[in-house]
């Protein structure tokens, strides 16, 4: 039987949780709703969208690294599959500091795609539905069900609304426009007018992407290799890192030049994002190659990484050169380039326009404020990156869970994680632009390392459910190993041996006077725990990620305490609860701005009130004396 979209029946298929979209976020809200017991539903305008990668072909980078290890941790999938079908992964930033190391991993598009979806189709208590849906249902302000395009009624008690950048997408390069999603796919035109009839506010953003260009008519004789790292460190704190030892592909290095960037300029009155028929606001930390040559002119060349799609496809990623040129400007720029003199496009880049919201109507656990049961996660909520996407996906999908077990909705802060600083600054400050995650977001990032993810985080996965037993039980034990060892180096004595002096020389360390601490050398910057193995008789054998946490903790023990005392501060302001039921309007030494803005946002707690823009330091003192005044009532 065939139904219009006029025509409504009831499906008899009985879900608790439904998820709109099956991209990044979609896929990790519903597996994490799935494996806590709720039956689900997820709907994707098609089943071969599952977790696409319509940009660029890699999982992680800088700061995204960090929240990819922290999904795993938490019991996500993202990082479980992008080491099932990575073809190339480098640590960022590796002569730096720990903190801003970073995990990036070239990924086979379409493997992942597919493994992803794998996962999904084999998960029990989830269903996968090709499906528009239309309308969120929803009675005395609680969401009672969805209703899709064919007019199909599924009731369920929680809805999570992960739609990406298919909520009436708008595709564009040059005059050429197409009411499209990603990859052409089709944009779901309807969901829209519903949310904005249940209150919802919403947003427009563009975001871009470059051109895919066949690798036979790429010459890289032209270009500089960039190969993978010689010893590949998994994303999964569950894959066994010989598993990830595999023969990578290469990326490759050129740069755009003053002719490439005259050909743009020339052509900026052909560019839709300088015209204005592109209305979005597009990404300010990602910007396409139009962008670069306007607001940046003394530069005089740019990087352009040519990144393989996948090992079955010739289609090669022009990273650094997104575009909404017309398609002749497109390959005269592109053919600018060294190496790419005979470039031969097989998908033009493109910007898209999409609907999104403002997240400042969520609470902290990814529920809209004003409709109980509805929650919202990735770029649906002005962010962007298949990683800030997993991680709102995650969190959004557990506390819609922990809706219908009547339990409280966790929320990561600042100081627990990477996730915690991308959520918070989402549903507390003005953004009107897409929302990118960078390392300088986290005011607590020596302690909210990539490689600690695991320490900080998967107590939170186990008691939610999402961490097994024996997993868990594995943390103890390497929290107990580190600990002991820790331990035991700030107790070994050294002393000033021939053989000890001659192993700091080796290493360019000055001979020692008297004798010191095994710890001491530690925190020496030329020396390491690995490099004073010779001298420590005792050494216990150990996994590698215990030592790396006995040499991290050691080397950077001060700082890391001072950081540990600026964390009991924020605590004590987060810990400041502000009740529910508070009446700003009544609170006569607040300024007008700062009512309205708490009023709009409703904060959880001072902590969250002082984050807020257009909130002083004179109005949170106010509020402190206010509830102050309160409590002694």
């Amino acid at each position: 039987m065939k139904y219009s979209a006029n025509s409504v029946w009831v499906n008899k298929d009985e879900y608790d949780i439904a998820v709109v979209g099956a991209g990044h976020a979609g896929c990790e809200a519903a597996l994490a709703a799935a494996r806590l017991g709720f039956k689900t539903v997820i709907f994707t305008v098609s089943v071969d969208s599952i977790a696409l990668m319509p940009c660029n072909p890699n999982i992680g980078g800088s700061s995204k690294g960090h929240l990819v290890r922290e999904v795993d941790a938490l019991g996500g999938e993202m990082g479980k599959v992008i080491d099932r079908t990575f073809i190339q992964s480098k640590m960022l930033n590796s002569s730096k500091g720990p903190a801003v190391h970073s995990l990036r991993a070239q990924a086979d598009k379409a493997e992942y795609s597919r493994a992803m979806r794998q996962v999904l189709e084999n998960q029990e208590n989830l269903d996968i539905r090709q499906m528009e849906v239309t309308d969120i249902l929803a009675e005395d302000g609680k969401v009672t069900g969805v209703q899709t395009y064919s007019g199909a009624v599924y009731h369920c008690r929680a809805v999570v609304l992960c739609t990406g950048t298919y909520l009436k997408a708008r595709c564009i390069y040059g005059d050429v426009s197409t009411y499209t999603g990603p990859n052409g796919l089709q944009s779901a035109n309807y969901l829209t007018d519903s949310l904005k009839a249940l209150g919802v506010k919403m947003y427009r953003f563009k975001t871009g992407t470059p051109a895919r260009i066949d690798k036979k008519s790429i010459d890289f004789s032209k270009m500089e290799e960039q190969k993978g790292d010689e010893r590949v460190v998994p994303f999964s704190f569950t894959t066994d890192p010989e598993d990830v030892q595999i023969e990578q592909a290469s990326c490759w290095l050129t740069y755009t030049n003053e002719n490439t960037h005259e050909i743009i300029r020339r052509n900026l009155d052909r560019s839709p994002l300088f015209s204005g028929a592109i209305e979005g606001t597009g990404p300010r930390y990602c910007p396409s190659i139009e962008d670069k040559v306007v607001k940046f002119p003394d530069k005089n060349r740019h990087q352009v990484f040519i990144e393989p799609e996948g090992l079955h496809t010739n289609e090669m990623y022009v990273g650094g050169m997104s575009s909404s040129l017309p398609e002749d400007v497109q390959y005269a720029m592109y053919r600018s380039v060294p190496g790419l003199e005979n470039a031969k496009i097989v998908r033009n880049a493109y910007a898209i326009e999409y609907d999104c919201i403002d997240a400042r109507q969520l609470k902290s656990t990814l529920e809209f404020k004003n409709i109980e049961g509805l929650f919202s996660g990735g770029q649906f909520n002005g962010s962007s990156g298949y990683e800030e996407a997993a991680a709102q996906g995650l969190i959004a999908g557990i506390n819609a869970a922990r809706k219908l077990q009547g339990k409280d909705g966790i929320v990561i802060d600042r100081s627990q994680g990477y996730i915690g600083v991308l959520i918070d600054d989402l549903v507390t400050k003005e953004s009107h632009e897409p929302y990118r995650m960078m390392t300088s977001r986290a005011e607590y990032r020596l302690l909210l390392r990539q490689d600690n993810a695991d320490i900080r985080l998967t107590k939170i996965g186990y008691e939610v459910g999402l961490i097994s037993e024996e997993r868990y039980q594995k943390l103890l034990l390497k929290e107990k190993l580190i600990d002991e060892e820790i331990h035991r180096v700030e107790h070994t004595n050294i002393g000033t041996s021939p053989e000890v002096q001659r192993v700091l020389e080796s290493w360019g360390s000055t001979p020692l006077s008297s004798g010191t601490t095994l710890a001491e050398l530690i925190r020496r910057p030329e020396l390491s725990y690995e490099k004073l193995r010779e001298i420590d008789k005792n050494r216990p054998e150990l996994p590698e990620d215990v030592i790396e946490q006995v040499d991290i903790n050691i080397k950077y023990d001060g700082y890391i305490k001072r950081q540990m005392r600026q964390v009991e501060q924020f605590k004590k302001m987060e810990n400041k609860i502000i009740p529910e039921d508070i009446n700003y309007d009544e609170i006569q030494s607040l300024r007008i701005e700062a009512k309205q803005k708490l009023n709009q946002i409703r904060p959880l707690s001072i902590g969250q009130a002082s984050r807020i823009s257009g909130v002083s330091p004179a109005d949170i003192s106010v509020l402190l004396v206010y509830l102050g005044g309160k409590k002694s009532v």
